[in-house]
């Protein structure tokens, strides 16, 4: 991103919660504009909207949709650039995740997980790669260190975050030298509201964890805004985010 513009504008999808909220509270505390993206939590994004129009006018929007549905990606990018004009970053962070056991894998899965992780970002990237090239940004796609170390009945969740990972390498090709495509891996964050991770479980990828303790969604906003702001000569990189967790599986 272009270190030089005013209130940069910056596109977070899956923003209205948890770690989507947090990079998008991180971002809009630094001074960017923030567009706000959600699939099904309208409340919670409107409020977001809400708290940032609060501290500074016109810094914030909402844009509803499903990604992983045909022709949704373009129209958000429409009423994205329509709105504010320009496009600075971009935080491809929208994300489903659910155990796929093999052979219960059905077309339904397929749609949401690898629409949610791998055609969303990249239909929604493309779309907005023009406004990307001409204010010189960047784009952080959130990944997960199971891309490359697969979870065990997550086997569909996996191999879509994996698509992702190759699909930022491949992006920060196409789209050199204007624009940055980096990723962050994060690790144990924030658990799955559901309870579908037992705590058996949860203490066992901390104790494989070298820091010894979970993160926060405040970890990975910062790495966000590190790479969107900070880093004008990395691109094609994922960082993983995860306490030491990848270095020791």
């Amino acid at each position: 991103m272009n270190e030089q513009t005013i209130e940069p504008v910056i596109l977070v999808t899956g923003a209205a919660r948890r770690v989507g909220a947090a990079i998008a509270r991180e971002l809009h505390a630094g001074g960017a504009r923030i567009a706000l993206h959600y699939r099904s939590s309208r409340e919670e994004a409107e409020a977001l909207a809400a708290s940032f129009l609060a501290i500074r006018p016109g810094s914030a929007m909402t844009v509803g949709g499903d990604l992983g549905a045909d022709g949704v990606p373009e129209a958000l990018a429409d009423r994205v650039l329509a709105h504010f004009g320009r496009l600075d970053g971009l935080v491809n962070n929208a994300s489903s995740f659910f155990p796929t056991p093999l052979g219960q894998i059905d077309s339904s899965a397929w749609a949401d997980l690898v629409g949610s992780n791998l055609k969303g970002p990249l239909f929604l990237t493309q779309a907005l790669a023009p406004a990307l090239k001409a204010s010189r940004g960047a784009v952080v796609n959130i990944v997960d260190i199971h891309a490359e170390r697969p979870l065990r009945h997550y086997a569909l969740y996996c191999a879509a975050k994996a698509g992702l990972a190759g699909l930022t390498r491949a992006l920060a090709l196409e789209m050199a030298p204007e624009v940055r495509v980096n990723g962050v891996s994060p690790g144990p964050i924030e658990w799955p509201e559901d309870g579908q991770i037992a705590s058996d479980e949860r203490e066992e990828i901390v104790r494989h964890t070298l820091l010894q303790r979970e993160g926060s969604p405040t970890d990975i906003a910062r790495t966000v805004r590190f790479l969107l702001v900070d880093a004008p000569y990395i691109t094609g990189q994922i960082l993983a985010v995860d306490g030491g967790r990848s270095a020791h599986l």
